[in-house]
């Protein structure tokens, strides 16, 4: 493959990302999310945009790995669920902050961890330095389930 084919795959999942991330700018946490109750090891709010940039970029720079590293027969087969993730990723910020779903939130942020995992494990078959790229991200997603579940709690849920 051509270095300039290479960067076009890069940039092509760079952008689908970049997509999925908008959902998160389109909702912002706002007076709503700040008026909640929250649990302790909360982050403070600087903390969410730097810390998915990272994710996001790693989260590209896996997909351009598994998608460099299949065969092409095999590429649907291992890409869907990465795709399918960012779906669910894109969606969990639409129904927390932007619906007040908490609890619908948390149902999207099961589906999105256990298609995370999956991820990881078609990345891992054919490249172990994707499927490595994204654990970062699975421990913010499971990180992200506690706050979502305590604020859910801590508010009236449940």
């Amino acid at each position: 493959m051509t270095p300039t084919r290479s960067l076009m795959i890069f940039l092509g999942w760079l952008v689908l990302v970049m997509l999925a991330a908008l959902s998160g700018i389109a909702t912002p946490p706002g007076e709503w999310y700040a008026g909640l109750a929250k649990p302790p090891l909360t982050p403070p709010n600087l903390a969410f945009p730097i810390a998915w940039s990272t994710l996001y970029l790693l989260m590209a720079l896996a997909a351009w790995r598994a998608t460099l590293a299949a065969p092409p027969a095999a590429r649907w087969h291992i890409l869907w669920p990465f795709v399918a993730q960012l779906a669910a990723n894109a969606l969990w910020s639409i129904l927390f902050f932007g619906l007040h779903g908490m609890g619908l939130a948390l149902l999207d942020l099961l589906l999105l961890w256990g298609l995370i995992v999956l991820t990881i494990r078609r990345f891992a078959g054919v490249s172990h330095l994707a499927a490595w790229l994204l654990v970062p991200y699975l421990a913010w997603v499971s990180f992200a389930a506690y706050l979502n579940v305590a604020t859910w709690w801590f508010n009236g849920g449940g």
